[in-house]
């Protein structure tokens, strides 16, 4: 465990994860359908403003998990569907929204502690770079699911419990969902209530940097809480079994 945490200048693996994330979340929002070819390495390249190399990396990542595949001479295609997690139904419902924020204030709150006890530099360095993109975010007054996501999925991974992980990853589509809702009612809000929030993401990473566990806990379950009471102003709906 660290005694002490300084923050790893790495500006290529930061490239490479935004072109990852946003490459991830446009095979999942289905821009990218399955077995469509991705525009050529060339074309993301410029778009994206980065290397080869950089975008190369991105691509090798998204190879690794199973979305893309290559073939040879053609280019890259998507894999497989992630629209629609398995064993989970699609989110079609608030109420389908506030169960999630429910699972996840029980799943996250955990992981958050136990991040704080098991974290190496490797890990704290994830979570920092995606506490850079929202912080980056922030001050173009913008909000990013992505990077939001990116840092929720870097601190159940720094819990070393691949069932935190696999779970978050599970229901990345409906996770986005509420990210999506609080991102929007958010930028209606203005620029304090992002810098609020982006203040709350950065208090969870100090107590698990720091290794303060039950900090970290409290802090992650009073955003998740404020994130979804932010989306249900009037409060939570009423889910007790009628009869």
């Amino acid at each position: 465990m660290p005694t002490s945490y300084t923050p790893v200048d790495k500006p290529k693996r930061t490239l490479a994860d935004r072109v990852y994330h946003s490459l991830f979340s446009r095979i999942s929002n289905g821009d990218y359908r399955v077995n469509q070819k991705l525009p050529s390495e060339h074309t993301l390249s410029e778009e994206f403003g980065v290397s080869r190399p950089i975008l190369r990396a991105a691509l090798e990542k998204l190879r690794a998990e199973g979305v893309i595949y290559s073939r040879q001479g053609a280019g890259n295609f998507v894999r497989a569907s992630i629209s629609h997690p398995v064993g989970f139904a699609r989110v079609e419902t608030l109420a389908d929204v506030q169960r999630c924020y429910e699972f996840r204030i029980t799943i996250e709150t955990a992981a958050a502690g136990l991040a704080s006890e098991r974290r190496n530099h490797a890990a704290l360095d994830e979570i920092a770079e995606a506490l850079g993109m929202m912080r980056a975010a922030t001050g173009s007054r913008e909000h990013r699911e992505d990077a939001d996501f990116a840092f929720h999925l870097a601190i159940t991974r720094a819990a070393n419990n691949q069932y935190y992980e696999a779970s978050m990853r599970a229901l990345r589509e409906h996770i986005y969902v509420g990210m999506k809702m609080h991102g929007e009612s958010l930028m209606t809000d203005g620029a304090k209530a992002l810098e609020a929030v982006l203040a709350e993401h950065a208090a969870i990473f100090d107590a698990i940097r720091d290794g303060k566990a039950a900090t970290a806990e409290a802090l992650m379950r009073s955003h998740l809480e404020q994130s979804r009471d932010r989306l249900f102003g009037s409060g939570p709906l009423d889910l007790r079994m009628k009869g």
